[in-house]
């Protein structure tokens, strides 16, 4: 099904569909999408993928799929410790027993997500991986519930093996509809499951989606047509199925993992873009915080670590902590991500202490994939997630450049002579680049997040630079 709106043309263009079908048979050898979930990667590889990213995990603790699947096993709501106050026990309970009452497997998981986690971001392939967790065959019905990657109002929906109760857009459009805009979690679900019991989502999507173009609707064109105005329509159609053609072509050639989603209504496409809103991105900061102190706990009463090493990792988790706690606005939140990104470079300088004492691990490729370990998150952006690569950047307006650590797109900008996405902040009333807030009021601003200066953002954090800085801020107004 198409996200747009349907229009009448597909009737004027019908004898040129047998045409269109040869034109594209050549193309259908490329592996089926997977048309209930939006996905064209197989089930069982980003099963396969996701799995062996959630299996490492400290001996004896369970992996995160594990930890899911055996909540579902309970209740058909599962919910992670860091939404517990916003979808309660008893709003759990009331879903559980609507989801009862519908006769159809829907399971519910709210968890966050972030580039890097156990699912890399993806809630598709956290639900295929919980599918495999649970033992559950790839013909068995389920309709799994999600929150959208990208925040806001958003759902995601994935049915399991067809598109039966019309669950991935049914839910996706409970994030388009103009009265759920700002409703509690548990309002928005128990409206999804209302939609896939009615199991007409296509068509409630369709219409919660129909102010997004200007598609015109169904019968516009009508009989009063002239002939010379009906040729036209049709060799312009002949030549845009030519052009689709030769494109889908070029794109399969290109990618064959394209993913098909729903729209994001202009209204939110601030909030879905990657400087997520502040309550989200805080939610998963402390996910991210409890769950590298986890991992920690696990690791430091080991003496086969590089204790050295392992301290820093400790201490970087701290100051993480200090900066969560006192954070006011995304820039201390993405400052929480960094401290975070230092502890797990130094966990990981720490395990591989005990892995390299085994045998030579040297090689051009090793010592690059060290190289790229010690690298900050993106100086322009830390949302983008880690640098892969250091880069002379010349401010406009200045003749000096700098030497800073950039993503992979913030870095093909540059070197293209485009701007790249930055991080914006608010300073006296106007939003600007964080990095142009005077280094004295913030801790981010001179150091990029960990772009730039001597030591560690760690340090910085430890001798009290990031409290001065919000002293600072805060008596600037």
């Amino acid at each position: 099904m198409s996200t747009e709106p349907r229009a009448g043309l597909g009737a004027l263009l019908a004898p040129f569909a047998l045409l269109a079908a040869l034109l594209l048979l050549p193309l259908s050898q490329a592996p089926p999408a997977e048309a209930a979930t939006g996905h064209t990667t197989p089930a069982p590889a980003k099963a396969a993928a996701a799995g062996h990213a959630a299996a490492v995990t400290a001996p004896g603790k369970a992996s995160p799929g594990e930890k899911i699947a055996r909540g579902l096993r309970k209740s058909p709501v599962y919910v992670d410790p860091a939404y517990a106050d916003a979808l309660p026990p008893g709003q759990r309970g009331k879903l559980a027993a609507k989801i009862e009452k519908s006769g159809i497997p829907i399971r519910i998981v709210v968890v966050p997500y972030i580039s890097g986690d156990a699912w890399d971001g993806d809630p598709g392939k956290m639900a295929d991986v919980v599918r495999d967790r649970l033992g559950e065959s790839k013909k068995r019905e389920a309709v799994y519930m999600t929150l959208s990657a990208s925040g806001g109002d958003f759902l995601n929906g994935y049915e399991y093996p067809g598109k039966r109760h019309q669950a991935f857009w049914g839910v996706a459009a409970v994030g388009h509809l103009d009265d759920m805009k700002d409703k509690s979690l548990y309002t928005r679900f128990s409206r999804a499951i209302e939609i896939v019991e009615a199991g007409n989502g296509d068509k409630v999507y369709e219409e919660a989606t129909k102010d997004l173009g200007d598609a015109p609707s169904r019968g516009t064109l009508g009989g009063g047509l002239s002939p010379l105005l009906i040729t036209a329509l049709v060799v312009a159609g002949l030549a845009v199925l030519l052009a689709a053609a030769l494109l889908v072509r070029f794109l399969r050639h290109r990618s064959r993992t394209s993913v098909r989603v729903p729209f994001t209504s202009p209204r939110s496409v601030f909030a879905t873009a990657r400087e997520a809103d502040e309550r989200d991105l805080r939610v998963r900061a402390q996910h991210e915080v409890v769950t590298l102190g986890e991992e920690l706990s696990a690791l430091e009463s080991s003496a086969a670590h590089d204790q050295a090493a392992l301290q820093l990792a400790l201490d970087a988790y701290a100051a993480a902590g200090t900066v969560l706690d006192a954070a006011d606005g995304v820039p201390d939140l993405a400052g929480v991500l960094a401290l975070v990104h230092e502890s797990r470079q130094a966990l990981t300088r720490a395990t591989r202490a005990t892995r390299g004492a085994k045998g030579n691990q040297g090689g051009r490729n090793r010592r690059k994939a060290r190289r790229d370990a010690q690298l900050p998150l993106c100086f322009f952006h830390p949302l983008h997630g880690p640098a892969r690569e250091r880069i002379r950047w010349r401010p406009l307006g200045r003749r000096d450049s700098l030497d800073v650590a950039a993503c992979e797109t913030c870095a093909a900008a540059v070197a293209s002579h485009r701007a790249p996405e930055v991080l914006t902040a608010a300073q006296e009333g106007r939003t600007v680049p964080y990095f142009e807030i005077p280094a004295e009021r913030s801790l981010w601003a001179a150091t990029g997040y960990g772009s730039l200066g001597e030591g560690t953002l760690t340090e910085r954090v430890a001798r009290g630079d990031f409290s001065r800085a919000r002293e600072a801020q805060e008596a600037a107004g």
